[in-house]
């Protein structure tokens, strides 16, 4: 009979930003009988995935599970929500579409949208119908959380959140100092080896060092750990990926808004974040841009800029060192990729969190699956510089993984081949391929003379679209109320 493995005793995690904090939270909560430290500061507006303001729906979960309430993201760290991303101009001059989240829609009625996306529209014809009900409900402006455990009309509606990053940190940080997680500040300045291809401790200026038994790297780009290791490989991904540099924007104005856009123009890409701590905006270009220009875009003044090298670890697992995010992955801040891949980086961590002694298995297993999901997001952004507008902008690149397939398939039958650990779903990757400027084609079943089916797919949607909207406030005054509550003196 084998006899179980040594836990972990002391796990440090440098890198103070919030992904940093939230790896040691999830560690903590894993692990209690370990000791966790965060050591270093804030890695800084470069690190896209510790300064996001939103991310993905695959994060609201993450909190659930690592005891962060969605309540206090909204009343404690400038907390709204996404339900869609508006996209603009990938495929020409006024083209657009939305994408939302989710695989709620009836298969009869995705047959349907592709019909009428692919069908030729005569002068004056209207755009194809609504795809969503989080469509549906972002244009009429109602929205709020569905009481959990409950059903409504709007309980398959799924969303995003978005807050204002240093109060979002905040609220980590508090989180953490209740789990009893230890903080040494300061920058690291020696990394001391250990054992065959381990490290034993981390030097921290002024304060010394620091050994344990597990090491994550959460520093950003700068990757102060893992680039220092002698196993470090660097797998480029500049070919595929044209964005060379990224000039970041003064938040401006608060917007009370359900979704976020992303447009082309003619120098490169604009990310619109809204926010009730200000619009978020960034500008991708191939090519350095005057200031004046630069701002011009951004609709307001340049913060700074960030030149890209865009590529990945081959290995972000290596020894008892472990890369998560920026720190494994670099690349452009088209969504809030970043932070999702870190989040679904993290769980994967703790779903498969080792012992003392790591066996080479578990290692290899991590590091397969993580390639895979930077991958993914490698496939993803490639899709958007492929699309016909950004060819123009951007330049034509080699296309990485299956995403030739996936176009391929997507244009002569409007399916989507499934690959393993993406960060969009089926229904999801559609809706970006539309709005990307693509016109799916026509799978057999689109061609078949009997549309009963259909009919009465888009007579239950009309019918749960109006109870969405019967059933949803408006939410700009839910969330004005729901502010004001929080506020509101106890007793």
């Amino acid at each position: 009979m084998s006899a179980p493995r040594e836990p972990l005793r002391r796990v440090l995690v440098a890198g103070g930003g919030p992904l940093g904090i939230l790896a040691a939270i999830a560690v903590r909560r894993a692990l209690p009988s370990c000791e966790v430290v965060v050591a270093g500061g804030d890695p800084g507006p470069a690190a896209f995935a510790d300064a996001a303001p939103t991310a993905m729906p695959f994060t609201n979960k993450l909190h659930d599970r690592l005891g962060i309430a969605e309540a206090d993201i909204v009343t404690r760290a400038g907390g709204s929500y996404r339900l869609v991303t508006r996209l603009s101009g990938w495929g020409g001059e006024g083209q657009g579409g939305v994408v939302a989240y989710g695989e709620a829609l009836d298969p009869a009625l995705k047959t349907a949208f592709a019909r009428d996306w692919g069908k030729v529209r005569l002068p004056g014809e209207g755009a194809p119908s609504v795809g969503s009900l989080a469509q549906v409900l972002a244009e009429a402006r109602r929205f709020a959380p569905p009481p959990p455990g409950e059903p409504t009309p709007i309980s398959t509606v799924d969303y995003a959140l978005r807050w204002h990053p240093p109060a979002y940190r905040d609220l980590l940080i508090a989180q953490a100092e209740a789990l009893g997680i230890g903080y040494v500040p300061g920058q690291i300045d020696r990394i001391e080896p250990g054992d065959r291809d381990t490290i034993r401790a981390v030097g921290i200026a002024g304060q010394g060092l620091i050994e344990a038994d597990l090491f994550l790297d959460c520093t950003g780009p700068q990757a102060a750990l893992l680039a220092s290791h002698p196993g470090f490989a660097f797998t480029d991904w500049s070919a595929s990926l044209p964005t060379r540099h990224v000039y970041i924007g003064e938040p401006g104005a608060p917007i009370i808004a359900l979704e976020d856009r992303l447009t082309l123009t003619g120098k490169g890409w604009v990310s619109e974040v809204a926010g009730i701590d200000g619009r978020h905006v960034l500008l991708g270009t191939p090519a350095p841009l005057p200031r004046a220009e630069a701002e011009v875009l951004l609709g307001g003044r340049a913060l700074g800029a960030v030149a890209m090298t865009l590529g990945r670890a081959a290995q972000p697992w290596l020894g008892n060192l472990i890369a998560l995010g920026d720190a494994a992955a670099r690349f452009e801040p088209l969504g809030p990729l970043h932070i999702d891949l870190a989040h679904r980086q993290l769980a994967l961590l703790i779903e498969m969190l080792p012992g003392r002694e790591i066996t080479a298995l578990e290692r290899a297993e991590y590091n397969r699956r993580s390639a895979l999901m930077m991958e993914g997001v490698h496939e993803i952004l490639a899709l958007h510089f492929a699309a016909p507008a950004a060819q123009e902008v951007f330049g034509t690149h080699p296309l990485p993984g299956r995403i030739a397939a996936v176009i391929d398939q997507f244009e002569r039958r409007g399916r989507i081949p499934f690959r393993e650990e993406l960060p969009l779903l089926a229904q999801e990757q559609l809706a970006l391929l539309v709005a990307l400027g693509w016109t799916p084609g026509l799978a057999p079943a689109a061609l078949a003379a009997d549309t009963t089916a259909e009919t009465q797919a888009r007579a239950a949607f009309a019918a749960e679209a109006e109870a969405a909207l019967a059933f949803a406030p408006p939410y700009d005054q839910w969330l004005a109320r729901t502010l004001q509550a929080s506020r509101a003196p106890a007793g």
